[in-house]
């Protein structure tokens, strides 16, 4: 069954036919990695490389004659490309990966440095995520119609990850092709350098207000500095004692941290007005309600007001606070049988997530799922981003044993 979503966007033929041709998803994925970075597809700009994928994939899908023929959906939808096998195998992964990049930084066309082992791939995306991307790709389109495949399979590829949450593709088919999330496991293609990262943490962040009363700084008993205000806070993030947690052999460290602010008027002059936000990187033990209400009673907010969605702070002098940003974690999920044989697959190589990804959202819906791919994340969003290419072969190789091995 070949299938394309409703409200499909078809971008010019020309365009992209012209890179359709490096597309050549049963080619060595690091060849494929290099393929996809040189389409570059910056947050809100992923029509040519979705609409570069949906063509790859369509022609994969239309050669099929084995077990997978007639049994394969493909949907483009917007600059979201869905696939998944209905061969009745005992289990489902799902494989899931974002299209999108941050802005490209004079670092596309990919570019090669070393070779055989020492062989390095540079550009926007080849950490975050497209060498996951390729990867995934790639065993569809070499599993999808074999005998060996031991579980059916979903690819989920979507857009807008890097940017707010609201735009993020993946919510988007939460709400409109729910039924393509589910499976016994979910695999993101985030980069983890080659290492299951199991979870992640939640992640929320506070703005805390502070008022005053302005006056001149000759006479500054006259007014209330709104910058003082703010120091008992900045102090209790001076003490702060982050936790660490083991959940399933996994570690999390929490973190409360201070990450921006802004206040003053001028040179001469008592500030009124001040703001800080506070970052609160929570384990995935702690559910979104506790963790407000800990980093409140950390910050010494508890006493404070308040300050209603879309609202504005008091003009009182105080404090107050905002809810400006708040997303669960999720746990491991290594228990789950399909996680546990991934885990052996992997020869055991886990640790915790830090950071918050979409593993989270599955985790929401009830799906174990983990973070396994190519790349050193610390090296995602740099302007030298680069990924061995070693690494993109390790990763596809504990996949095909994974996705070929029956529990």
């Amino acid at each position: 069954m070949l299938a394309v979503g409703p409200g499909a966007y078809r971008p010019r033929a020309s365009k992209v036919d012209a890179v359709t041709a490096a597309l050549d998803l049963t080619a060595d994925p690091v060849d494929l990695t290099r393929a996809l970075v040189d389409i570059a597809s910056p947050s809100r700009e992923e029509a040519e490389i979705a609409g570069a994928v949906h063509t790859a994939l369509a022609s994969v899908v239309a050669g099929f004659t084995g077990p997978a023929a007639g049994r394969t959906e493909l949907v483009r939808d917007g600059h979201r490309v869905l696939a998944r096998t209905s061969r009745g195998l005992p289990t489902r992964v799902v494989l899931a990966g974002h299209l999108d990049t941050v802005p490209v930084a004079d670092n596309v066309p990919c570019r090669l440095t070393g070779e055989g082992a020492d062989q390095v791939l540079h550009g926007c995306g080849t950490v975050d995520m497209k060498s996951g991307d390729a990867v995934f790709l790639h065993l569809f389109a070499t599993l999808a119609d074999s005998a060996e495949l031991a579980h059916d399979l979903t690819l989920v590829l979507y857009d807008c990850e890097e940017i707010e949450a609201t735009a993020n593709g993946l919510g988007f088919l939460e709400r409109t092709h729910r039924d393509w999330l589910t499976g016994d496991v979910a695999i993101l293609g985030e980069p983890t350098g080659g290492l299951i990262e199991a979870g992640c943490q939640g992640t929320l962040r506070i703005r805390v207000h502070a008022r005053g009363t302005r006056a001149h700084s000759a006479r500054s008993w006259l007014g209330d500095n709104a910058v003082h205000r703010l120091a008992p806070v900045l102090a209790a993030l001076e003490r702060y004692g982050p936790r660490s947690v083991d959940i399933d052999g996994c570690v999390y460290r929490e973190g409360l941290q201070a990450v921006r602010m802004s206040a003053g008027v001028a040179g001469n002059t008592v500030p009124d007005e001040a703001w800080l936000d506070v970052n609160f990187r929570f384990a995935p033990d702690r559910h979104t309600d506790a963790a407000l209400a800990h980093a409140l009673d950390a910050l010494g907010l508890t006493a404070a007001g308040p300050v209603p969605a879309g609202g504005e702070p008091p003009r009182d002098p105080g404090l107050y606070w905002e809810l400006t940003d708040l997303s669960p974690g999720a746990l491991p999920g290594l228990g789950a049988p399909a996680a546990a044989e991934l885990v052996r697959a992997a020869g055991g190589r886990v640790r915790a997530k830090y950071g918050w990804t979409d593993v989270s959202r599955f985790a929401a819906l009830g799906v174990p799922a983990v973070n396994l791919g190519p790349g050193d994340p610390g090296l995602a969003h740099t302007r030298d981003e680069h990924c061995p290419a070693t690494q993109i072969t390790e990763v596809a190789e504990v996949l095909r044993a994974y996705l070929t091995t029956s529990g």
